[in-house]
């Protein structure tokens, strides 16, 4: 037994021995932490650098465009050819992809060999043996009677500006086919394929090996957002952020980028941790001073790295009694397939002694342990270096999401990770001890690259088909000038038929004469009160305007809720609620016995038969309160001023919210006659001529009319505008068939149409993975505000993504993007029809005037035109377009509802004070 000890603990004693002195040889292949932490921040310096188109053309990673926006989403499906050409072998595969409730992927494949006389002759020679070899498989499977969409992956590095395109940077791995570089490899083959007229397929994709890789084991994890190849050759893609891009237009979405990093250090960046055996491994290869990362990790490259320390170990005598063999002499002799087997677990030493005894030496235990540790030492520092890199992207992954801790997929390939007993468990553990806030999934390919390539063909035929589904429905929201023309003389039609006695009953466009005869000349002084009711918040104001040289505006106000119930119970009781907070007001100002004159900003259309009277047409904004419409609404509040029997007020003028708008703008800007809402509601107002006001009285002087066009088109004119979603929104209103295109137009109804669109698509399947949340189905929930937030030019797809999560939808990249397109398209038509309703009124008054050339200011309140980021650019550019002899001036305005209202009962005053004088 003792004996047994004493052997055993020679023999522990002898490896400990032989293990120091190959340690201590090799010493510079040990990478500690610390070293692959910093390699790590040199990575990500370059992948920056390899980013930006002005370091692009200096960094070693290249950061090269593939034009693969999108990873499987399990709805693939159809047949595709795929061709795989970059290592020792050439593959044709006929793969099948099926929905049928759960993913299903079929796959034929043959191989083909790839000479030598055809990878190191000439190109034409190269793409027509490929083309060959697809007719051979095509005849094989007798499907050559059938059109195929096809994917090409090739695994060199090549530059893409479209997805069916590649301009080949540089051959790698032994390939040498002459007159390729620089050209576009696709249409190489395209070329060689015409030879076979009995063949019809169409090249959609071409792909890098290590796409392929990441998009295989994409469609068995969506989660799937990296890939890496380590085999023959070495290289990694990822998704990134198309904002960071600047290679290739366009800040939507994401992109795989092919990093190429095996040439990472080609720029003598990793000097300082390349050793003489790598120098050397370098200068006998086919591309010295390229690749040179590569050429530390891969395993064409790794079985000659031990080779090279072996030599140099025995010529020092110490190995094998420093006797050297032929075979250890010749290049090529030890490959990474040796390697593996003498890492082996348990057979490790004696494969060792076997491969070494065949290579001609004669060697003893300590050798064998000794060259195991070698293999060992290179090995582990290929898995290091790979960590390093992976865990560099790893961390730019999470940075660009914004996110504590990242949880993705890495999709692996490569003979090196698949046949080392020790190298995946090497790699995985170094990971994630280099990124402990990444939690990683490693994901072995099946059939990576030619399977990839057809899954890439697969998503770009998913693709199109979706894009051809979302552009039917985003063309019924497209308007020509034309059609905007049309509208233009429509609303024209409309403002005319509603200022006329005959047609004004008729008429969708009321045409509401307002009784304010003139705009602010600044001599309106003194203190008033200003009530503003038009939406879910009611407000009372205390306005001071004093006139002269420091004319100025001071106000003070309280804003109070008003609730569901009010807003949809009787009238009595809304105006019993306003009020109420009217006598909160005045007390909190303390001015409860000041009888002050008072404006009325009634945001609701009203017939008005003098200025201090307004007959309610008709509630819109979600109000329904009863026993109001038709009734005099200055009339009864003053009958719950009376029922409260409180305080008294000079009620002086009911307005519009328009007509304060116009107003306050006014105030500042003479030029100023036009005032726009485009906010919850929409609505214009304009002074006309009294001459061409026929439902009032007299022809001096002009008149404000309030035009309430959000009833534009409830005559059906409009109707070859409306789409099936505008129809469904109208339906679904508290006033169907009614303001129709405020239905089109106003914040209050398009997050609306944008849900109505959003339903429709998911029912395609095109988004949210087909699945209607009960949050989608929600009435409502799409808010005006979240297309504002979500078309914001400074928002990234993954802020769009969070404002989806808020309203409870789980979307992907994909779907971010699509709904980021429904939102513009809607609010761009709301935008035209706006602009070309507005076009109408300047046009009108330019006519009224008999100008050639019309300059005015239209003075602009609401959310919608402040808040969302294209809305009133879009408007402008319109009225522009549609009437080209108006100069209009945008004024926004500054609380018209309710400083407007003060004005215009200041305005009132005056004009009052001056009639008595």
């Amino acid at each position: 037994m003792f004996a047994v000890h004493l052997v055993s603990f020679y023999f522990t004693k002898l490896k400990e021995d032989q293990i120091k002195k190959v340690d201590r040889y090799l010493y510079h292949m040990r990478l500690s932490d610390d070293v692959l932490l910093d390699l790590m921040a040199r990575f990500q310096a370059e992948m920056v650098k390899g980013l930006a188109r002005d370091t692009n053309p200096t960094a070693t990673l290249k950061m090269l465009p593939t034009f693969v926006r999108s990873i499987p989403d399990g709805t693939e499906k159809g047949e595709f050819l795929a061709l795989d050409l970059g290592g020792s072998r050439f593959r044709v595969l006929k793969v099948k992809v099926s929905e049928n409730g759960k993913q299903n992927v079929q796959m034929e494949s043959q191989i083909y060999p790839t000479p030598k006389e055809i990878i190191h002759g000439s190109g034409t020679d190269l793409f027509q043996y490929v083309a060959d070899c697809l007719a051979d498989f095509m005849e094989t499977k007798n499907i050559k009677h059938k059109k195929f969409p096809l994917g090409f992956t090739l695994s060199f590095p090549y530059i893409q500006r479209k997805l069916e395109e590649g301009i080949l940077i540089s051959w790698t791995k032994h390939f040498k086919a002459r007159g390729v570089q620089q050209t576009d490899v696709v249409k190489s083959l395209q070329k060689a394929l015409r030879k076979h007229q009995d063949i019809d397929v169409d090249i959609l994709a071409l792909v890098n090996d290590t796409v392929g890789t990441m998009m295989t084991c994409g469609y068995d994890d969506q989660r799937c957002e990296v890939g890496v190849i380590i085999g023959t050759g070495t290289n990694a893609c990822y998704m990134e952020e198309m904002s960071n891009i600047d290679l290739v237009e366009g800040d939507e979405g994401r992109m795989c980028i092919n990093t190429e990093w095996g040439a990472f250090g080609d720029d003598a960046s990793l000097d300082d941790i390349r050793t003489e055996f790598d120098k050397e491994i370098d200068l006998g290869s086919f591309n010295p001073g390229k690749q040179l990362f590569e050429k530390m990790i891969s395993g064409l490259y790794l079985g000659e790295l031990v080779r090279i320390i072996l030599l140099k170990m025995t010529r020092e005598g110490l190995l094998f009694n420093g006797k050297l063999s032929t075979a250890l002499c010749t290049k090529g002799k030890i490959e990474t397939k040796h390697i593996a087997a003498m890492e082996k677990y348990k057979e490790g030493l004696s494969n060792t002694k076997e491969i070494l005894m065949e290579l001609g030496l004669a060697p003893s235990e300590d050798d064998c342990i000794a060259v195991q540790h070698v293999c060992t030492v290179v090995s582990f520092r290929s898995a290091n270096l790979c960590a390093a890199a992976l865990a560099a992207i790893l961390t730019r992954l999470r940075e660009n999401k914004k996110v504590a801790r990242l949880r993705t997929t890495v999709g692996v390939d490569g003979t090196l990770y698949k046949i080392h007993p020790q190298y995946a468990k090497r790699l995985h553990k170094v990971v994630r001890r280099l990124v402990p806030n990444c939690d990683v999934r490693f994901l072995l390919s099946e059939s990576g690259s030619g399977k990839g390539a057809a899954m890439v063909t697969a998503v770009a035929c998913r693709l199109l088909s979706q894009r051809k589904q979302i552009n039917e429905v985003l063309s019924l929201f497209k308007i020509t000038k034309e059609n905007l023309i049309g509208v233009k003389n429509r609303m024209r039609a409309e403002l005319e038929y509603g200022l006329k006695k005959e047609t004004h009953p008729v008429a969708t466009v009321k045409m509401l004469p307002t009784f304010v005869y003139g705009t602010p000349d600044g001599t309106e002084n003194g203190k008033f009160l200003a009530l503003d009711l038009g939406g879910t918040n009611f407000r009372v104001l205390l306005v001071k305007i004093r006139s002269g040289r420091s004319k100025s505006v001071r106000m003070y106000n309280k804003i109070f809720a008003i609730p569901l119930e009010i807003m949809q119970g009787t009238g009595e009781e809304l105006f019993d609620h306003i009020v109420q907070c009217i006598a909160d007001f005045l007390e909190y100002m303390g001015i409860k016995g000041a009888r002050l004159p008072l404006g009325f900003t009634f945001s609701f259309p009203c017939r008005q038969a003098c200025i201090d009277k307004g007959t309610l047409v008709g509630w819109t904004k979600g109000f329904k309160a009863t026993d109001c419409e038709g009734e005099d609404v200055v009339d009864m509040l003053r009958e719950a001023i009376k029922r409260r029997n409180e305080f008294d007020l000079d009620i002086v003028a009911v307005v519009n919210d328009t007509v304060g708008t116009m107003m306050t703008c006014g105030y500042e800007d003479s030029n100023c006659e036009i005032g726009l809402i485009a906010g919850t509601g929409s609505n214009v107002c304009y002074m006309e001529d009294m001459r061409n006001i026929e439902i009032v009285e007299g022809d001096e002087g002009k008149m404000c009319i309030n035009t309430e066009w959000g009833g534009f088109g409830d005559n059906g004119c409009i109707d070859n505008l409306r789409t099936k979603y505008d129809k469904e929104v109208d339906e679904g209103s508290l006033n169907p068939g009614e303001q129709r295109y405020e239905k089109m137009t106003s914040g209050m109804y398009l997050g609306e149409i944008v849900r109505q669109i959003l339903i429709d698509l998911t029912k395609q399947g095109l988004l949210f993975r087909g699945q209607i949340s009960e949050r989608l189905r929600t009435r409502g929930i799409f808010e005006t505000k979240f297309l504002s937030q979500i078309e914001s030019d400074r928002l990234v797809l993954l802020q769009v993504r969070r404002i989806l999560q808020q309203l409870g939808l789980d979307s992907t990249c994909d779907d971010s993007i699509i709904v980021k397109e429904v939102c513009g398209s809607v609010s761009k038509r709301a935008a035209q029809l706006c602009g070309a309703g507005l076009a109408a009124i300047v046009e009108k008054i330019r006519d009224n005037r008999k100008l050639e050339h019309l300059k005015t200011t239209v003075g602009v309140d609401g959310t919608l035109y402040k808040l969302h980021p294209h809305f009133s650019r879009i408007l402008q550019e319109t009225v522009k377009e549609l009437a080209p002899q108006c100069d209009v001036t945008f004024m926004l305005s500054e609380d018209g509802s309710g400083k407007g209202a003060a004005l215009i009962t200041a305005v009132a005053k005056r004009v009052h004070n001056v009639a008595e004088n």
